[in-house]
């Protein structure tokens, strides 16, 4: 029989593909993972990783056992969520995700604003630009630019913005003011990489990237607006963020890229009271920006 917490242990593994991975994401340590493999082996009667330099490769039986195990995952995981979605108490555990960029011009000022009213509501922010998935409950809420297509996902709407071309005043010091009629070709750019997102490696803001320097690659937005305030070149930025930066010049302003906000939630956690609290402290922060 396979025990869950052994289970949620093995699927760590078997996803991560070490032991210390596992470890570090369960939080506990890495005796404790071996212990409870070695107990879940045991119990099966069976070997479900081959040990390898490169880590932890599942066997056949580790594959079979995979796809129970992320049943029985799924099954704690609706009834976690359908415990926490009735519960009316206006304290506890809230995570969210989100982007480092939306994290400081919206939810930040969300937890301000919520701490004074709901002070028993505790958030756990991730920032990161990989998408969450809320049905294995890594976060409750998610902030982010795409639509979810999961039915169980409910999806709000909160605003579209729009993204421009920003240079440093050092930068255009040195470069000169680039003519409207040449676009980007030969200025220096920065970009996200393509993980995070891949239409940059072809366009900025309308623009093709072709004939430019990319000259450094970046996996946050924070990061983005750093490097263009360093004046190591051009990039694309939300104008909210942008704007009011002091050390920015906004380039083309008819050149723009408009990209839609969503809040995101499980539909098992919309009656939760705390979660709905969260959510709702969120939708006023980014209306407040708006207006």
């Amino acid at each position: 029989m396979m025990d869950w917490d052994n289970t949620r242990v093995f699927l760590g593994i078997y996803r991560a593909g070490t032991l210390r991975g596992a470890a570090a994401q369960l939080g506990i340590d890495q005796a404790t993972a071996g212990r409870r493999l070695a107990a879940l082996e045991g119990a099966l009667n069976a070997k479900l990783f081959l040990r390898t330099p490169s880590g932890y490769v599942p066997t056949p039986a580790g594959e079979t056992a995979a796809r129970s195990a992320e049943k029985m995952e799924s099954a704690a995981h609706q009834l976690e969520r359908e415990m926490q979605g009735t519960d009316n108490r206006l304290s506890g555990v809230v995570r969210v995700a989100t982007t480092d960029t939306m994290a400081q011009h919206f939810v930040i000022g969300a937890v301000q604003a919520l701490h004074r009213q709901h002070p028993d509501i505790r958030v756990v922010l991730s920032v990161t630009t990989a998408v969450s998935n809320l049905t294995r409950r890594e976060a409750d809420l998610a902030v982010r630019t795409v639509k979810p297509t999961d039915p169980d996902l409910v999806a709000r709407h909160l605003g579209r913005r729009e993204a421009g071309l920003y240079a440093s005043r050092q930068y255009l010091k040195q470069h000169g003011m680039p003519r409207e009629e040449d676009g980007l070709a030969g200025q220096d750019l920065v970009i996200f990489q393509a993980a995070v997102k891949a239409s940059h490696g072809t366009q900025l803001a309308g623009l093709p990237v072709a004939g430019a320097r990319i000259v450094l690659e970046v996996n946050t937005g924070l990061m983005l607006q750093h490097a263009a305030r360093s004046g190591i070149g051009i990039a694309e930025l939300p104008v909210h963020m942008a704007d009011p930066d002091p050390q920015l010049v906004r380039l083309f302003p008819a050149q723009v890229h408009r990209y839609d906000v969503y809040l995101v939630m499980h539909g098992d956690l919309h009656r939760s009271a705390r979660v709905r609290a969260v959510a709702d402290a969120i939708v006023a922060s980014v209306d407040s920006a708006v207006h």
